[in-house]
């Protein structure tokens, strides 16, 4: 492996009776951890191994830069290649590799991971040593390998995100990017995605021009996620925090963690967390250093920083970036919050956000929570989770990200020990693993307010609500495939009028299911039942219109706006009083056939001197399917079987020809077809008899053929239940039914 040849080549260059320091270039800061620890197990005489890595502190950082009296090896990353140089350096230890930054248009995220650097890379390696006298230099690759590598190393056009360039172009009119002659052309899909990343920030339009928010984000020059936060945070009021927070994001971390003082360095920076927004916790950290700055001397300064584990040089260059987006701020006219040039602290103290289970509440002592966070969404769009169900519960869980992405929080993040259900990061990175850096607890409610011209909206299950008097729908919102809001209701008739008219008309005025001040609806539905009451007397289907035709009959008269109650009732008030009556069916408007016959079923029969109702009904398999007769419970005793069998005129036809097939086969055989004798006594006995039907057609059927019959032979009770009457007994109030019965 690599720690291996690093070592082995240690060994060797002790061997050498050489003097001078030994640099070895390593990708990281883990991989100089590793060699770190490798190296001094070795325990070489008079040497001391020293890192040199950016966010090494500045003490530990000078060390490499003023060389004592022992040998030393220095164990660098990039840093060391073209940016600084360290002096006395004899011997080189190059394994080849670097961690390179590229910017991935496929994953959107900017990639951290470990290449094989070119021939140009190389010979700059080699050139660090034998400055004062000649050097060595060990490489731990092949010379093969060598040659195979590419002559130059990758230019920044070719490994970084285009969106701030193509703005830049836009804003000087320097034409088409696709055709502007670059000495190294970018490649086509960093192009494609440089645009993508601009629309999305709302820079640009369809039509790849400028937008309002895309000519002043290009007024800033920073970052294009930076400049559309501030644009944001100024729309809402918050672009003095802001300022802050860009300014911060825009230079390396000030917070410093040394590897023989963490658990310290961690103590120190827990004072400016907060548990619901890192950005909150950059806010509190200027918060101290400003009150710090105002308090303090140079030199005391200096001190405050070393004792809270904070870089002072980069302290200074946040207060200076901090200054200089404030005053391109003021330029562009915007309340930074501050006269120009004062350095006054936060008016308000920023407490620590009370955490809430359910909602994130304001801070009480920074009632911009929301706000602030709303304008950091609208520069980091596609930065954003919800927490799924992962598994993986060491670093919090899997977040599930726009586009398909999985990430993680990254684990020296303080949100990481409790996750939230939704975050928003500054930074996706990834190494090996997707983490996210600097998080923050959201909203979904906030995304969907502020990145509107990214969202798909997905509507299903319209359904009618009466008590709203409108059709409603579930909206499902998403943002590139990452669900906002599964189910949001919406007025489904705004969006959709067509659809919501026929829902309204089918399951509203059909079914009378709306609450209407218009009366002709519920006249209808009265009309309607009675069509359906002479309907069932007949006993036949499809008498009635069906519900097709209801329903286009309301469409053709219902104009296209008129699909809630409310719509309704405005519009029919509004009908000249003879149109409101062309609003009303009639009942030759709902039956397809002629009048029938009303003595046929009548609505009564009479008992002796009392008058009994009675109800059609035309349902094989119910209980009331046929003739319902209601008796008061005083009356039960005076019912007259014989005159019951008869039921009502219309049925005796059916009825006869139900008991002539009843017969046994040596009777049956002599009146078929059962129909027309069944017709032919219900032609002869128009009205019942005082005997029953079964005595009256034995004595019909005697006389007609001859053949011996009496009312003994029918099998009434094998025929079907509607031929028989439905009593339905009750109590005396005539309001409760006692019991019912064949």
């Amino acid at each position: 492996s690599m720690l291996d040849g690093i070592v082995a080549a240690c060994d060797e260059i002790q061997r050498d009776k050489g003097i001078g320091d030994t640099l070895i270039f390593l990708p990281g800061e883990r991989e100089i951890r590793e060699a770190h620890q490798a190296l001094e197990k070795r325990k070489y005489r008079h040497t001391e191994v020293l890192p040199l890595y950016a966010r090494l502190s500045a003490k530990d950082q000078d060390r490499v830069f003023h060389p004592g009296s022992q040998r030393r090896i220095v164990l660098a990353t990039n840093v060391a290649e073209t940016s600084l140089t360290v002096p006395r350096i004899h011997y080189v230890v190059d394994p080849g590799v670097a961690r390179v930054k590229r910017y991935s248009p496929r994953q959107k995220l900017d990639r951290l991971h470990i290449e094989p650097i070119s021939q140009a890379s190389a010979n700059q390696r080699a050139g660090r040593c034998g400055r004062i006298a000649p050097g060595t230099c060990i490489r731990l690759y092949s010379e093969a390998d060598f040659a195979s590598r590419a002559e130059f190393t990758d230019p920044e056009i070719r490994r970084a995100a285009l969106a701030g360039v193509i703005l830049r172009m836009l804003s000087l009119g320097l034409g088409d990017i696709e055709q502007f002659p670059f000495l190294e052309p970018p490649d086509s899909r960093a192009v494609a995605d440089g645009w993508q990343q601009l629309n999305e920030l709302g820079a640009v339009d369809g039509h790849r021009k400028l937008t309002a928010i895309g000519r002043t984000m290009s007024k800033l020059p920073v970052d294009v996620k930076l400049s559309r936060m501030l644009v944001a945070a100024n729309a809402h009021g918050v672009l003095r925090e802001m300022l802050v927070i860009a300014s911060f994001l825009g230079i390396q971390d000030p917070r410093e963690r040394p590897a023989d003082a963490r658990a310290a360095a961690d103590a120190a920076h827990a004072q400016f967390a907060d548990p619901k927004s890192e950005f909150v916790g950059i806010l509190k950290l200027w918060q101290a250093y400003r009150e710090a700055h105002e308090d303090l001397t140079q030199s005391q300064l200096r001190k405050w920083a070393d004792k809270q584990f904070l870089g002072f040089l980069r302290l200074r260059e946040w207060w200076e970036l901090h200054r200089q987006l404030k005053l391109q701020c003021q330029e562009l006219g915007w309340e930074t919050g501050e006269k120009p040039g004062s350095e006054s602290t936060f008016p308000e103290k920023l407490h620590g956000s009370k955490v809430s289970e359910r909602k994130i509440d304001s801070d009480p002592g920074f009632s911009s929570f929301a706000a602030l966070h709303r304008a950091l969404i609208t520069g980091l769009p596609t930065n954003l989770g919800n927490r799924g169900s992962g598994t993986d519960r060491k670093a919090g869980g899997l977040y599930d990200g726009p586009r398909g992405r999985k990430f993680q929080l990254f684990p020296g993040s303080n949100l990481a020990s409790k996750p939230p259900p939704w975050v928003l990061s500054a930074t996706l990175l990834d190494t090996e693993k997707v983490w996210s850096l600097t998080n923050a607890a959201i909203e979904p409610d906030w995304v969907i307010a502020e990145l509107p011209h990214l969202l798909a909206r997905r509507y299903n299950e319209p359904h009618w609500s009466r008590a709203q008097g409108r059709v409603l729908g579930s909206e499902q919102i998403s943002l590139f495939g990452l669900v906002l809001a599964p189910k949001k209701p919406v007025h489904y008739g705004g969006l959709f009028p067509e659809e919501s008219r026929v829902i309204f008309v089918r399951e509203a005025l059909l079914t009378g299911e709306i609450n209407t001040r218009s009366p002709f609806l519920q006249r209808n539905l009265r009309t309607l039942e009675q069509a359906k009451q002479e309907e069932a007397k007949l006993r036949r289907v499809g008498l009635v219109v069906d519900e097709d035709w209801q329903a286009r009959w309301y469409l053709d008269r219902l104009p296209p706006h008129v699909h809630n109650a409310q719509a309704l009732d405005a519009w029919v008030a509004k009908l000249p009083k003879e149109q409101k009556g062309l609003l009303e069916w009639s009942r030759d408007d709902l039956l397809v056939v002629d009048q029938t016959d009303a003595a046929l079923y009548p609505a009564y029969i009479a008992l002796g001197s009392a008058r009994l109702a009675v109800q059609y009904r035309f349902d094989p398999g119910a209980a009331d399917d046929g003739m319902t007769v209601a008796v008061p419970l005083h009356l039960l005793n005076a019912l007259d079987d014989a005159r019951l069998s008869w039921l009502a005129p219309g049925f005796v036809a059916d009825k006869a020809t139900a008991l002539i097939k009843s017969l046994p086969k040596a009777l049956r055989r002599n009146f078929v077809p059962a129909p027309d004798f069944g017709w032919a006594f219900a032609e002869a006995y128009s009205q019942p008899e005082a005997d029953s039907i079964e005595g009256a057609l034995a004595r019909f059927l005697k006389k007609l053929s001859g053949v011996d019959v009496t009312a003994l032979d029918f099998d009434a009770a094998g025929i079907d239940a509607h031929l028989l009457a439905n009593l339905r007994v009750f109590d005396s109030d005539g309001k409760h039914v006692l019991a019912e019965s064949r």
